[in-house]
């Protein structure tokens, strides 16, 4: 979330007291086909201008790679714990210059059935209430006791 440009741009959003949400489809071809992400997007949409909700609302809503007859639904989850291992690979232009591309695997360590993760790996769309606020509070509470 932290490094989605998605995501940055809805929470400049709430930030700025708009409620808002990033819409992602987990496809990243050049063909990918938009209809569920549009009708999920809609129903969400919908929700979120007709609630009383908070001005600083925040949503990753991401949605599955499948066709919209196979989508069971939408879960309201958390964020799984997961990070993306990088890796860098040395290429050559056409001009014979040296390049690095960027690539990565996504490793998931969250095995919780209540994660973005699993509910995407399950054909649901996943909505994550995210909050701008990255505050380790438990750890404040422990530093605040050492003798700086």
């Amino acid at each position: 979330v932290i490094y989605s440009g998605t995501m940055s741009a809805a929470m400049e959003a709430a930030i700025e007291s708009i409620p808002s949400a990033g819409f992602s489809l987990l496809d990243y071809s050049m063909d990918a086909d938009f209809t569920a992400a549009k009708t999920y997007a809609r129903k969400i949409a919908i929700q979120l201008l007709s609630k009383k909700i908070d001005k600083h609302l925040l949503l990753n809503v991401n949605i599955p790679a499948v066709e919209e007859s196979l989508i069971k639904g939408i879960k309201i989850c958390r964020q799984a714990y997961a990070k993306y291992e990088e890796a860098f690979i040395e290429r050559k232009d056409p001009h014979g210059k040296t390049y690095y591309w960027l690539t990565g695997e996504f490793v998931n360590f969250d095995k919780g059935r209540d994660t973005d993760v699993w509910a995407l790996a399950h054909n649901y769309v996943s909505v994550v209430p995210v909050e701008f606020d990255l505050t380790n509070y438990e750890l404040k509470k422990k530093l605040e006791t050492w003798k700086f």
